[in-house]
């Protein structure tokens, strides 16, 4: 058993003002591994304080200082990189071999994007007599999740630190021993005290006064579109800002011009990637009705193809378990509730895969003639869940598409670029990605209706945390 049972509050790891401890569980053996402690009120005081205190000088730091401090918290990640893949597969079950070629290089990749942009970013510009100016927003409370817990920490703290803002961070209790490591990097980068500081806790205990906490100037939530309705609730009477990263039921609309075996093929895997536990995930998957026998064959093969496994016994390509138990029973009652329902089962099914008796793993599972208004159809599973609906028309398809609470990614699959384009245009969603076109860190990353507010990721993400400012008069600046 490791113990993790300090924070990092302004510059150095101090002990929990009430002694409180919960046990990190390896996803995989359903066993714990690791302890860490949960924060109380009064932890996120003296966290907040720290950062209140080390505004007033960090703000004010040039941009070389600050994109130098960016690549060196960078630079830390890649030393550190074999440390930080094995505690995100030993806390949320990520094999090895994604932990080491996605989990880890998302977060290093941020760091190094916001040194780029904080470089070339214009502070100021002059409109005549009036100068308008871009600052820190202040001191930034941050959430974040447990599925990409590096790219999700990243994403928050690295435009921060870019734009001049302390702030305090509380990782999933889930998945927080990479979060640790982060500290440590940042301690060794030489961060300034109080400018990164970590609380862990749980949701009710931390993360609901940090949203309502007058101390802090904003809240940037990842996780669910429930919990972000909370956040927002908490922060309403402070007035502060609240950036939110949501959930999402993210459309893939196949056209009939496409590559079949290409598009529902990719499709397939790119839904069992993570273990289907990624909120841009393309989880509808919308082939026309005269496809759809094709389609379900190329689709069964994909899914029986998968193979399972964990840490760095897994194969590369391999899905890892379920992230926790919680989530794992959720998965298994919306599998069962699709089959209710009328789904056709193509592959998987309830229950663990064969020769796996224990740990949170799930049979990768593909559904056919889904129908929208399923609750699998409505409903983010986060888990290895596609569901295939059948279309009479493009006009059917994305209006089926854009038929959904969410909003936050969708993708088209086409012969034509042209004819991608013309379809992604009408689709109510912050992303779209055509013929497999992966992230980009410079592109701004979010959602419409619920999958959020605001962008992160890119400029976007960095203009979140800056105030402007009009100075009238200033002819002369």
């Amino acid at each position: 058993m490791q113990d993790y049972l300090k924070f990092y509050i302004n510059g150095e790891w101090v002990d929990p003002v009430e002694p409180r401890t919960l046990e990190v569980e390896n996803p995989a053996t359903e066993e714990p591994f690791a302890r860490i402690s949960l924060g109380s009120h009064a932890d996120v005081d003296k966290a907040v304080k720290a950062a209140q205190d080390a505004f007033a000088s960090f703000s004010q730091t040039s941009v070389e200082y600050r994109a130098e401090l960016l690549e060196k918290i960078a630079a830390g990640i890649q030393a550190r990189a074999s440390d930080m893949a094995k505690a995100i597969s030993d806390e949320m079950g990520a094999p090895m071999w994604l932990a080491n070629a996605a989990q880890v290089p998302a977060g290093m990749g941020h760091y190094m994007t916001a040194a780029k942009i904080l470089r070339e970013y214009k502070f100021e510009e002059q409109r005549g007599d009036t100068r308008i100016r871009k600052e820190p927003i202040g001191v930034c409370g941050f959430i974040t999740p447990w599925n990409w817990p590096q790219n999700q920490i990243a994403c928050k703290v690295a435009p921060a630190i870019a734009a001049g803002c302390t702030m305090v961070l509380k990782p999933s209790e889930i998945a927080p021993l990479d979060a640790m490591i982060v500290a440590e990097i940042m301690h060794d980068a030489g961060v300034p005290p109080g400018v990164f500081n970590l609380v862990n806790g749980d949701g009710p205990g931390v993360g609901a006064y940090m949203s309502g906490h007058p101390g802090i100037d904003m809240m940037s939530f990842t996780g669910s579109t429930r919990a972000g309705v909370l956040v927002s609730q908490a922060a309403a009477p402070t007035v502060k800002r609240v950036a939110l990263e949501l959930g999402g039921k993210s459309p893939n609309i196949v056209l009939p011009d496409a590559d079949l075996k290409k598009a529902v093929g990719g499709g397939v895997m790119q839904m069992m990637t993570n273990t289907g536990q990624s909120c841009n995930a393309p989880s509808r998957m919308l082939v026309q009705r005269d496809q759809q026998e094709e389609a379900i064959a190329i689709a069964k093969a994909t899914a029986e193809s998968v193979k399972v496994g964990a840490g760095s016994d897994a194969p590369k390509g391999a899905m890892g378990p379920i992230s926790n138990g919680n989530q794992w029973n959720k998965v298994q009652d919306l599998i069962q509730k699709g089959i209710d329902e009328g789904a056709t089962l193509v592959a998987g099914g309830t229950g663990r895969p064969e020769g796996f008796n224990k740990g949170y793993f799930t049979k990768p599972t593909v559904f056919a003639n889904v129908t929208n208004d399923m609750t699998i159809a409505r409903e983010e599973i986060f888990g290895p869940v596609l569901c295939i609906l059948p279309y009479d028309t493009e006009e059917d398809a994305i209006r089926i598409a854009n038929d959904t609470v969410y909003g936050l990614s969708s993708y088209v699959q086409s012969g034509d670029a042209g004819h991608a384009r013309e379809v992604a245009n009408q689709i109510r969603a912050g992303n779209v990605h055509v013929n497999g076109a992966g992230p980009d860190f410079t592109a701004p990353f979010g959602g419409y209706k619920q999958s959020g507010i605001g962008r992160e990721w890119g400029d976007f993400g960095f203009e979140e945390f800056l105030e402007v400012k009009a100075v009238f008069g200033d002819a002369n600046a």
